[in-house]
């Protein structure tokens, strides 16, 4: 008979395997799940794909869940306090938490367990974040049944795990990908009403919604990015707070940029998104973090785009010539390539163009 340590270690062991593959998104979780449904024991689970630099959600993607409930899902994430929420878990630094064990055992103490994970029939919840190389790249919430009891220790020390393999395989995933340029585009602009209806959108915002389109638009008709920047933006005019700007990528592996500014303050309000190509700036940092370079090898790489010679960047970042070349050798080898001009044109010709498509 196999015993638990054995399922969990062929588990991870065919997440491993994952990492490299030619996979998309919703391929690895796909796979994860066919992997981790036995070895965590979970009845449902929800993915989400999210944006690299801000951590927020920009895909949905289950099976097991009815996604009328996601709008609900959406409100309590933005809108309430509660805990083991999925900016918490980030800010704690853990991979990983189950309801059950960030409420010492009481999850009714939890609005969202009360509101929405209980009435949906299940006892408790675990959720998990793939991060890797300082940058987010989807995470998951997994609930049992109450008749399967709360997650124990050891699976939620497997769906850790399982976090950090997955964030490689995704974050490898993000690496392959690549867009087809098209050339410039002016900012593609639509108006939601109070109840994330489309009011209006010119011709290019109607086809940008189909190339970011996901599970979501089934039941809120526009995509989960969109309503998540829509309803980030609400939520910081109510705290008077900038609206953060949320990347995501098409179908094709663009990057876009979406814009949010919300008019007015009643039921009638309007809320205006201008989709635009992410620009270098917005770009470079997740590019970054996809190469897993390390923070001091990103600040090297970003003097070396401004054209900055060894000598320059020691004075300026404060190192010796000969750490900078150590750094260089480090950030080249993750990018594969082999010298300064080959780093600049490979991310120009491979990364800036594809931007837009």
């Amino acid at each position: 008979m196999t015993s638990q340590k054995d399922q969990q270690r062929r588990a991870l062991a065919e997440l491993r395997e994952l990492v490299g593959l030619p996979l998309d998104t919703g391929q690895i979780f796909r796979r994860a799940d066919e992997v981790l449904r036995g070895a965590l024991g979970y009845d449902g689970v929800c993915w989400h794909g999210t944006d690299p630099a801000t951590g927020l959600v920009t895909s949905v993607l289950t099976d097991d869940l009815q996604l009328e409930d996601f709008r609900q899902a959406v409100e309590l994430e933005i809108w309430t306090e509660d805990v083991s929420q999925f900016a918490d878990l980030r800010r704690s630094s853990r991979d990983a938490e189950s309801l059950s064990r960030a409420t010492q055992g009481r999850p009714g103490t939890s609005r969202r367990f009360r509101e929405q994970i209980a009435p949906a029939g299940f006892g408790d919840e675990l959720r998990a974040l793939f991060d890797s190389a300082g940058a987010s790249w989807g995470c998951a919430a997994f609930m049992r049944a109450p008749d399967r009891g709360a997650f124990r220790p050891g699976e939620v020390a497997l769906a850790e795990r399982a976090a950090r393999v997955l964030g490689v395989a995704l974050r490898s995933s993000q690496l392959r990908a690549a867009g087809t340029p098209e050339g410039g585009h002016p900012p593609a602009v639509l108006l939601l009403d109070s109840r994330n209806r489309v009011v209006r959108a010119d011709d290019r915002a109607e086809a940008l919604l189909r190339e970011i389109a996901d599970d979501a638009v089934g039941v809120f008709q526009v995509p989960t990015s969109l309503l998540m920047a829509v309803e980030q933006a609400r939520s910081a005019q109510a705290a008077a707070r900038v609206a953060p700007r949320l990347r995501v990528r098409t179908h094709t592996g663009a990057w876009l940029v979406l814009s949010t500014s919300i008019m007015g303050s009643g039921a009638d309000h309007l809320a205006a998104v201008v989709i635009t190509p992410a620009t270098a700036a917005d770009v470079m940092p997740v590019v970054f973090a996809t190469y897993g370079l390390t923070v001091r090898e990103r600040e090297v790489a970003l003097h070396v785009l401004r054209g900055s010679d060894t000598r320059e960047i020691a004075r300026v970042l404060s190192l010796t010539p000969l750490t900078v070349q150590d750094h260089l050798k480090s950030v080249f080898t993750k990018a594969g390539v082999r010298s300064r001009r080959d780093f600049v044109a490979h991310l120009i010709a491979s990364q800036v163009p594809e931007i837009w498509d």
